[in-house]
């Protein structure tokens, strides 16, 4: 029993030997890795973490402790920015349902789908400018909204979209979904191309219906993808949309279409208060990462559900 007990455990204590000289080696290789995105990331993520504490004007900083988080409450203006990214937030879900809807009408081999295909992804091409510029002139006094309103016979209730404060905000979430429209049907229509189309086929001759095999087979089979276009439509809603409302609505009329992205521009560089914008920029990081591990843990959970 000891003579094969011993070359056992040489053998384990050499292969722990292995496994520790493996992760040293690791280690050492990545540590370049480690030491640049330290200096190009963390560092100065540590630096803007201190000034968010501070009154800095670009040249000097004074201490002022929470203040500038302070001010996200109660500064009229940068609690609408806050609420007006809430709202993106919240239209998220709502701007997904039609381009997976579409999407799987195009995988049914709808006639004509490839140009359809291209007509739909086409739009992805254009910035945020560009998509600025012609949503401000969809939504004018006098843009094609209106003229198809007063077509109608309804031109005596046709508004100014962007000036009016209660809409602006509207036309912004309106123009934000819809420019992403392009790029996430484009995703889910990958997303159904990886289908196995003899499980689909299976539930078909078990007697499922084409609602059952939605909810069942394809949409199980697509977390992923849904959980992909949800987070990268999320951290565009928050990150992502200042150059379009600056063309668009430039922030108003007054606050009304402000958001903490543009709000961080609007403080650091037109007021010179670089504290409070990095004050808000942190703000802003810290909910995109929790709107991200909040998506990650619902799929999450429904995927060890399904488990």
């Amino acid at each position: 029993m000891s003579v094969s007990s011993g070359p056992s455990r040489q053998a384990r204590s050499h292969s722990a030997r292995n496994d520790v000289a493996r992760h040293v080696n690791g280690v050492l290789f990545a540590l370049p890795a480690i030491l640049l995105v330290s200096l190009v990331t963390i560092l100065p993520l540590g630096q803007a973490f201190y000034y968010s504490f501070t009154n800095w004007n670009g040249a000097t900083a004074s201490w002022v402790g929470l203040s500038n988080y302070a001010n996200l409450f109660a500064d009229p203006e940068l609690s609408r920015s806050l609420l007006n990214s809430l709202l993106l937030f919240l239209s998220v879900p709502f701007g997904l349902i039609l381009p997976l809807v579409t999407a799987y009408l195009l995988h049914k081999s709808v006639r004509n789908g490839k140009l359809y295909r291209a007509i739909i992804f086409a739009p992805t091409a254009l910035s945020w400018v560009v998509i600025g510029i012609v949503s401000r002139q969809f939504f004018s006094g006098a843009g094609p909204l209106n003229s198809v309103l007063s077509l109608s016979g309804m031109g005596s209730i046709a508004p100014n979209w962007l000036a009016d404060s209660t809409l602006s905000l509207g036309a912004v979430v309106f123009t934000f979904n819809a420019a992403l429209f392009g790029l996430n049907t484009t995703i889910f229509l990958t997303g159904l191309a990886t289908l196995d189309r003899s499980t689909i086929e299976a539930a078909r001759i078990d007697g499922a219906n084409e609602a059952q095999i939605i909810r069942y087979v394809i949409l199980p089979a697509m977390r992923r993808f849904l959980q992909f276009v949800f987070i990268i439509t999320v951290v565009t809603s928050f990150t992502g949309l200042f150059g379009m409302i600056y063309v668009m609505t430039g922030g108003g009329p007054g606050s009304a279409t402000l958001t903490l992205d543009f709000a961080i521009w609007r403080r650091a560089l037109s007021m010179g208060r670089f504290g409070s914008g990095v004050a808000i920029g942190i703000a802003l990081m810290t909910l995109t990462l929790l709107a991200i591990v909040l998506i990650r843990f619902i799929t999450g959970s429904r995927e060890r559900d399904d488990a």
